[in-house]
């Protein structure tokens, strides 16, 4: 355990210490709250505005949902691609050598495992959280409807999917060898991964097809929970105006507040099982695959 203290401080203090790479990671999710307001706002305000026409939704309730459905893919898109970031310490430890040396050390492989997870876990956290931050400034500027019980969902929420965004980076990452590999496969990340849980554009705007497909990732429950969490608020809001439940039963299913699993309704619950047991075993497989690989290099 001492063992694996030293190379947790040792993989927080080079995250930090890279200056570019903190500050990136950092300003990363403002940067994307602003594209998504900028891009995205008009195109979910519109979509609203459309599903409660003739019904008593006021302007207010309305941006209100527009910024809850902006922060929760925000989060659900940050907490994934910026653990891609915040693990590079251990592709860039093969590069310089500083991985085989470890392995020659009385270090054993799932010390060094355990210690470069905890380390890009704790780095995600840190700007998950600041961009959770963020993004209940943006609500509060939008339309504030969230609970204290809902808020505090949402930071859970953020610490489970930023444990499975780095169990998920860990695996990846285990396989990768070189800078270029590390940049192609942050690319695809942070372009693909935003459309495939839902972030971007709904799985019920989706064909049948490819939102069976996506019903097995994690992702999109991760981002559906996230939606119920921060829209929640919002939606009982215009129940309380009188919007009659057929149109609020819509926004929950055009926002994927809503998840069918080939035709049965997923609840709150289930979905959390589920981002929670993804986490544990993404955790699982990524230290069981670097003390079979020690093993492997012993016996070579």
């Amino acid at each position: 355990m001492k063992k694996t203290l030293i190379l947790l401080k040792r993989n927080i203090k080079l995250f930090f210490k890279d200056k570019a790479l903190f500050f990136t990671s950092l300003i990363t999710p403002l940067i994307l709250l602003v594209l998504y307001s900028t891009f995205l706002g008009n195109v979910y305000r519109d979509s609203f505005v459309a599903m409660l026409e003739g019904t008593p939704a006021t302007d207010a309730v309305i941006d209100g949902l527009v910024g809850a459905q902006l922060v929760s893919s925000l989060l659900a898109v940050s907490c994934v691609t910026v653990a891609f970031c915040s693990n590079m310490l251990m592709v860039q430890d093969k590069i310089s050598g500083a991985y085989s040396d470890f392995r020659i050390t009385p270090v054993r492989p799932w010390e060094l495992a355990v210690s470069y997870f905890a380390a890009s876990a704790f780095s995600t956290l840190i700007i998950a959280l600041f961009a959770a931050g963020l993004g209940f400034i943006y609500m509060g500027v939008t339309g504030w409807y969230l609970s204290v019980a809902d808020a505090l969902l949402i930071v859970l929420d953020v610490f489970i999917l930023t444990v499975f965004g780095t169990g998920l980076s860990s695996i990846v990452n285990s396989f990768l060898t070189s800078q270029g590999q590390i940049s192609a496969v942050g690319s695809i990340v942070s372009s693909c991964y935003g459309f495939i849980c839902g972030a971007y554009m709904p799985i019920s705007q989706f064909s049948e097809g490819l939102a069976d497909v996506l019903s097995f990732s994690p992702g999109t429950y991760a981002t559906s929970i996230l939606r119920n969490h921060a829209m929640r608020g919002a939606v009982e809001e215009l129940g309380a105006l009188g919007v009659p439940e057929f149109n609020t039963d819509i926004v929950r299913e055009a926002t994927d507040m809503s998840i069918d699993f080939f035709g049965t309704n997923v609840p709150e619950w289930a979905m959390l099982v589920v981002i929670s047991a993804s986490a544990a075993v993404s955790c699982a497989v990524y230290i069981l695959i670097c003390v079979l690989r020690g093993k492997k290099n012993r016996r070579a």
